[in-house]
């Protein structure tokens, strides 16, 4: 049997960054759509900006089979392994990836059906950058530019760089929208302090591998933490303690924490099991999404 949300809770979508985990949150949107769950406000940060964006244009279906197909090889293409650059994703290959599975060039937020919002960061003043009008791949560029992986995005003479910088689980964007209910999905819940952890297979992506390997060749200890490992670990840290600040300020209705440790931050190559985490994420709290829904 089909659940229907009230007509009178408007319901908001925060898909929060994690890099490559950020595949979880097609198995979300997936599960919640069976539940007859549709919510009216989209926001994303980082990767949730780009699966959010693919949603609300209509796009993702074709966005999930592309990443389920994806694999190690076809992954390395989007890199460019020159560390003159500043930033190691060839941005050409990126843009053609957006335009094929996320949304057209010329597409507007204005367009859409669903309301939409992605978070960037201003890298001079630090202050939180919301996308809510204008070009829809520019909002997802904007938010999406992880520094030391993307060159930093200029909009309107600003340099603008990850939002997860300063709100990874965008809960504040959604209900400055209109959202009287938000349901949002933290990809970074149980992830600090298990970066160093290996995969199943002993292997990272050919990325990591890379960065690592040159790290340890010039460091004066074979054992101090690959160059990518001191970036993941980073990146999580202070993703985690932003993300705890944030929600503790302003906490969802319902809050989704997939379990994605197991993934590291470039494996885009792991889509299937990042989905099928997201799908279960929801149904494990099925009772309270009916409960706090009303059902």
């Amino acid at each position: 049997m089909k659940h229907k949300v009230p007509r009178r809770s408007r319901i908001g979508l925060a898909l929060g960054g994690g890099a490559s985990r950020g595949w979880a949150h097609i198995g979300v949107i997936n599960a919640l759509s069976e539940l007859d769950i549709r919510p009216e406000i989209v926001c994303g940060c980082s990767i949730g900006a780009i699966v959010g964006a693919s949603y609300v244009s209509g796009n993702l279906e074709s966005l999930e089979n592309w990443v389920c197909s994806l694999s190690k090889v076809g992954l390395a293409r989007f890199f460019e392994l020159n560390l003159s650059l500043n930033g190691f994703v060839d941005t050409e290959k990126l843009h053609e990836f957006f335009l094929q599975y996320v949304c057209r060039e010329q597409q507007t937020i204005a367009e859409l059906t669903t309301k939409f919002a992605s978070v960037a960061t201003d890298l001079e003043t630090g202050r939180e950058i919301w996308f809510t009008s204008g070009p829809l791949i520019d909002a997802v560029w904007a938010s999406v530019s992880l520094p030391g992986l993307f060159p930093p995005y200029q909009d309107q003479g600003r340099w603008l760089v990850d939002g997860g910088l300063v709100n990874p689980v965008p809960v504040s964007v959604c209900r400055a929208l209109g959202a009287d209910m938000v349901i949002s999905v933290n990809l970074n819940g149980d992830i600090v302090g298990k970066h160093f952890i290996q995969n199943d297979d002993g292997q990272g992506s050919e990325t990591e591998n890379i960065l690592d390997r040159f790290s340890k060749a010039v460091s004066k200890d074979p054992a101090s933490p690959g160059l990518f490992d001191a970036i993941a670990g980073s990146i999580n840290i202070a993703q985690d303690r932003i993300t705890r600040s944030r929600l503790a300020g302003d906490p969802p209705d319902i809050m989704l924490n997939p379990k994605l440790s197991h993934i590291g931050l470039l494996e885009f190559y792991r889509a299937e099991e990042a989905m099928q985490e997201g799908r279960e994420c929801v149904m494990r709290l099925l009772p309270e999404i009916h409960h706090v829904l009303g059902k």
